[in-house]
C-alpha cells in the first residue's frame, strides 16, 4: 500500500494541475441547479446604494432588509459568506438580529483562523507541521437568532482550488457552511433517510433522534449534523449497504431529484470529507443578483422583482474584475486575464454538488494503477505491432479516443479517469522508445541482412529488399500492394484420387501454367499453400499501372488455367481467384537458418476471404472495389458489399470478367441487367429482382452470381433486413 501511494499521489498531484483542467476545458459550461441563487455584493451595489466601497463597512440594516426582501420573495435558506464578528451601533445590530429571528432562514458564516505549528522532532522522530484552526461564530446577538452558523474551509493549495472540507479535521470535524445548508434544505427527507438507515444498520439509526427539528432547534444544525457523521465511524460498509437499499427502493425511476439528494446525503455523512469541486463553468455561471437589484425590487423601485421561492441564496463578495476583488480564487475556469471565481460562488457550487449529487469522483489508487498499466501495454503493443507512421496514427487515434471516452464520463458522471499521465507522458515515451529501440536493433542486424535473405528468398529480391532493409527486419512495416489468391475448387477430391507422385507432377505442371501470367505481369509469388497460389505486386505508394497488371494476370491466369484442365483430361482443377489492394506487411518468417519471405496482414487475410466468397457466388474472378480504383479497361460487373465473417468492415466486390476490348455485346448486356437487378434488390425489390435475376441467367454461362441474388430475394422476401438495411450481405462463412 505504502509503495502504490507513493508513486500515485505524484501522478495524482499531476492530474490534478493539468488533466482535470483540461476536462473541465473540453466539458464547458455545465447548466447548474435553477434552485441556486448568488446574491452579489459589488461594487456596483456600492454605488447605486450610496454606502462605503469597503462591504465589512456596509449598514447591517441593509443585510436586514435584504433578508426581508428575500423572506418575503420566497427564499428557503439565506447563506452569508461574509463574518459578522464586532458589534455596531444597537439599532444596526438590533435590525439585523430581529429580522433573524423573524426569518428563521439564515445561516451566518464563521470566520476560520488558523496558523501553521513545527515540532522540532528528536533522535528518531522527524519534525512535522500541523495546522491550529479555530472557527470564530458571529456575535452572540446574530448567533442565537441565525438558523444556524458554520465555518467554510478550503484545502491549502499552492495555486489553484479543485477541492473542499465537508467535515474538516482542524475544525474537529464540524460541518462546513454548504453542508449545512443542504442539510437544512433536504429537513424534509430526513424520515426517508433515517429508514434506509434503519435498512443499512438498525444499530445506527438508534441513534438518530426521529425528531430532527426539535433537535436542531434546541442543540443547533451543528450539532446535530455532527451528531450523525459521528454514527457510524466504526463501520465502513455502511455506505455501501444504504445505497444498495437506496437502489432497491427504485426510487431513481420515480422521482430522480429525490433519490440524487438522499444518495448525497448517505455519501455526504458516510463518505470522505474532502471532495473535489464540480465547477459549472467561468465566474458567475451560477445565477448572480447585485445587492442593490434586491434591495429596490423590495422597496419598488424600477426593476423586475425577482423571484427567491424555494431558492437557496448565498450572499458575499463577487466582483467582475481583477482590481475589485478582495475574495477570487483561481480555478481551473481562470484564465490569464485574471477571471477568478468569488468565494460565495464555490460555497455556492459546492452546495449545488452536494443538491445534484455530481462531485467530482477520481479513481481509486489501485484502479488508477491498473488503467495506466493498461494503457502502457496497449501504446506498447501499438508501437511493436506497426511501422512508425502507421504507430503514430495508431497512438494519435487511441490517444483521441480515450480523451473522447474520459470527457464524456467526466461530463456524465462526473468521473475523473486520468489523462495526463497516460496520454501526455505515456504516449510519447512509449511511442519514441519503441522506435529508438527499432531503430538499434535494425542498425545491429543490418549486417546479417543479405545472408539471412538468401535462405528464403530469390536473388532479385534480396537486392530489392537490400535497399530497404529495415522492411524486412521489420515483418510488420507495411507496403502499399496488391495481393492475388489462388484456390482450386477440388484439390481435396483429385488428391484422393490419384498416388502422391501423380499429384505433385499434377500440380507442379499446374503451378507453371499459374505462375507464367503472374510473373510476365509483374507479379512476385510470395507463398504457396497446397493448392493456394499468393502473389504480390508492391510500390512505394498505390498507382493504377500495379492495380492493372495484377488484374491482367488475373484474367491471363483464368484462361491458362482452363487451357491446363483441358489438357489435363479427368483430372480437373477449376480455380478461384481473389484481387484485393492495400497495405501488406512483409517480413521474415521461420527460425535458425530456414526461412521464407513472407506477407501478413489484413489485406492478406481478406483476399484469403474472397476465395469462399467466390464459392458462394459461384463465380471465378472476384476484384475488390480498391483494385478497380481508376481503372476503366475491364469489362466488371458489382458482385456486391458484403460483410465477410470476422470483419467489422463490408468490402465492395466485383465480378472480373476480362478486358473489355475482348468482350461481346452479349457479356456486356448480361452486366447491365445484373446491375439493374442489383438496384432492384438494394431497393428491397423483391420480386422486382429476382426476374432481372433470371433474365441475367437465361442470358450468360455466368450465371452463379444471379443464382445467389435470387436466392437473397426469396430469404429476404420472408425475413426483411429492415428498413435501414444499406444493402450489406453478412456471410456465416469464411
Amino acid at each position: 500500500m505504502g509503495l502504490t501511494l507513493c508513486f500515485v499521489r505524484p501522478a495524482y498531484d499531476v492530474e490534478e494541475s493539468v488533466g482535470l483542467s483540461l476536462l473541465f476545458k473540453l466539458r464547458g459550461v455545465r447548466k447548474p441547479p435553477a434552485e441556486v441563487v448568488v446574491v452579489s455584493i459589488d461594487k456596483e451595489s456600492a454605488e447605486q446604494l450610496k454606502v462605503s466601497g469597503i462591504p465589512s463597512n456596509w449598514p447591517r440594516s441593509l443585510h436586514a432588509s435584504l433578508v426581508e426582501e428575500l423572506t418575503r420573495a420566497g427564499a428557503q435558506l439565506i447563506v452569508f459568506d461574509l463574518y459578522f464578528l464586532e458589534s455596531r451601533s444597537l439599532a444596526e445590530d438590533g435590525a439585523f438580529a430581529a429580522m433573524l429571528s423573524k426569518s428563521r432562514n439564515v445561516i451566518l458564516g464563521e470566520a476560520v483562523r488558523a496558523r501553521d505549528l513545527t515540532n522540532s522532532g528528536g533522535p528518531n522522530i522527524p519534525p512535522a507541521e500541523h495546522r491550529l484552526a479555530t472557527a470564530i461564530k458571529p456575535i452572540d446577538a446574530f448567533a442565537r437568532e441565525a438558523a444556524a452558523t458554520a465555518p467554510f474551509v478550503l484545502p491549502r493549495l499552492p495555486v489553484r482550488v479543485n477541492r473542499y472540507w465537508t467535515f474538516p479535521p482542524s475544525l474537529g470535524h464540524v460541518p462546513t457552511s454548504p453542508v449545512v445548508a443542504f442539510q437544512l434544505y433536504t429537513l424534509p427527507l430526513y424520515a426517508d433517510f433515517r429508514r434506509l438507515l434503519q435498512e443499512a444498520s438498525p444499530v445506527a439509526a438508534e441513534k438518530l433522534p426521529e425528531d430532527a427539528l426539535r433537535v436542531i432547534q434546541t442543540k443547533g444544525a451543528s450539532r446535530f449534523i455532527k451528531g450523525i457523521r459521528e454514527t457510524t465511524s466504526d463501520d465502513p460498509l455502511i455506505l455501501t449497504r444504504i445505497t444498495e437499499a437506496l437502489e432497491r427502493s427504485n426510487l431513481a425511476t420515480v422521482d430522480l431529484p429525490r433519490y440524487r439528494k438522499l444518495k448525497s446525503l448517505a455519501e455526504l455523512y458516510y463518505g470522505d470529507d474532502q471532495r473535489y469541486l464540480n465547477f459549472y463553468g467561468p465566474p458567475r455561471t451560477i445565477r448572480t443578483i447585485p445587492f442593490h437589484r434586491v434591495i429596490r425590487s423590495g422597496k419598488g423601485m424600477p426593476g423586475a422583482p425577482q423571484d427567491f421561492s424555494g431558492k437557496v441564496v448565498f450572499v458575499g463578495l463577487s466582483e467582475t474584475l481583477l482590481t475589485e476583488r478582495e475574495d477570487g480564487f483561481h480555478t481551473v475556469f481562470s484564465d490569464a486575464n485574471g477571471v477568478f471565481v468569488s468565494g460565495v460562488e464555490i460555497v455556492a457550487t459546492v452546495f449545488a454538488n452536494l443538491a445534484e449529487n455530481s462531485t467530482v469522483m477520481p479513481l481509486d489508487s489501485h484502479y488508477y494503477l491498473l488503467l495506466v498499466f493498461s494503457w502502457g501495454m496497449v501504446i506498447g503493443v501499438i508501437c511493436c505491432t506497426f511501422g512508425p507512421f502507421v504507430a503514430a496514427a495508431g497512438v494519435l487515434v487511441s490517444g483521441a479516443t480515450y480523451l473522447a471516452v474520459a470527457e464524456h464520463l467526466f461530463a456524465t458522471k462526473g468521473a475523473w479517469v486520468p489523462v495526463a499521465i497516460p496520454l501526455l507522458v505515456q504516449a510519447p515515451l512509449g511511442y519514441f522508445g519503441v522506435m529508438l529501440w527499432t531503430y538499434v536493433e535494425i542498425n545491429k542486424e543490418r549486417q546479417n541482412i543479405r545472408k539471412a535473405l538468401g535462405f528464403y528468398v530469390p536473388d532479385d529480391v534480396v537486392r530489392e529488399l537490400a535497399r530497404n532493409v529495415v522492411d524486412l527486419k521489420k515483418g510488420d512495416q507495411t507496403v502499399d500492394g496488391v495481393c492475388l489468391f489462388t484456390d482450386v475448387a477440388s484439390y481435396t477430391t483429385v488428391s484422393e484420387s490419384i498416388s502422391p507422385r501423380e499429384l505433385s507432377d499434377l500440380m507442379r505442371r499446374y503451378l507453371e501454367a499459374g505462375f507464367e501470367p503472374i510473373k510476365r505481369n509483374g507479379g512476385l509469388v510470395i507463398d504457396l499453400t497446397g493448392d493456394s497460389i499468393l502473389a504480390i505486386w508492391k510500390a512505394a505508394e498505390p498507382n493504377a499501372p500495379m492495380r492493372e497488371q495484377a488484374c491482367n494476370a488475373a484474367v491471363e491466369l483464368a484462361k491458362a488455367i482452363r487451357r491446363f484442365n483441358q489438357a489435363a483430361g479427368t483430372l480437373q482443377l477449376p480455380t478461384r481467384i481473389g484481387v484485393h489492394a492495400g497495405p501488406i506487411f512483409l517480413g521474415n518468417i521461420g527460425a535458425g537458418d530456414n526461412y521464407r519471405y513472407g506477407a501478413r496482414g489484413d489485406t492478406i487475410n481478406t483476399v484469403s476471404r474472397m476465395d469462399n466468397l467466390n464459392k458462394q457466388l459461384g463465380t471465378e474472378i472476384l476484384v475488390s472495389e480498391e483494385v478497380l480504383h481508376g481503372l476503366d479497361g475491364f469489362l466488371v460487373r458489382e458482385a456486391g458489399r458484403f460483410l465477410l465473417k470476422g470483419k467489422s468492415k463490408p468490402i465492395v466486390a466485383y465480378e472480373l470478367w476480362g478486358r473489355v476490348e475482348e468482350a461481346t455485346e452479349s457479356q456486356k448486356y448480361t452486366c447491365r441487367l445484373f446491375s439493374k437487378g442489383l438496384e432492384a434488390f438494394r431497393s428491397q425489390s423483391w420480386d422486382e429482382a429476382a426476374e432481372t435475376f433470371n433474365q441475367a441467367i437465361e442470358s450468360s454461362d455466368h450465371s452463379g452470381l444471379p443464382r445467389f441474388y435470387r436466392a437473397c430475394c426469396r430469404q429476404y422476401k420472408m425475413n426483411s433486413p429492415g428498413d435501414a438495411w444499406g444493402g450489406t450481405i453478412a456471410l456465416e462463412e469464411k
